[in-house]
């Protein structure tokens, strides 16, 4: 984000959760908030889930998209952590 410090990094591990991820994703990026990045960290899921956090991460840029295979909700975590 050109010109804009981060104030706050957001890690959501996302695991067989089409059903509830765009609401999850519309409702971090509506915040008031706007200095963030959004770590969606796919953790080998199954469902539709990497292809819904493809659509979000180009339409939003503070939205970074990362899919690894399955290890696990805290490995996830980790992840986003590493790269915030």
């Amino acid at each position: 984000m050109p010109n804009r410090k981060i104030k706050v990094s957001i890690i959501i591990p996302v695991y067989n959760v089409e059903k509830y991820l765009e609401k999850c994703i519309q409702s971090v990026t509506t915040q008031t908030l706007k200095e963030i990045e959004i770590f969606l960290v796919d953790d080998g899921s199954s469902d539709e889930s990497w292809n819904i956090i493809q659509k979000f991460a180009k339409l939003d840029k503070r939205i970074i998209a990362i899919q690894q295979k399955n290890a696990g909700a805290a490995v996830a975590r980790n992840r986003g952590l590493e790269l915030a």
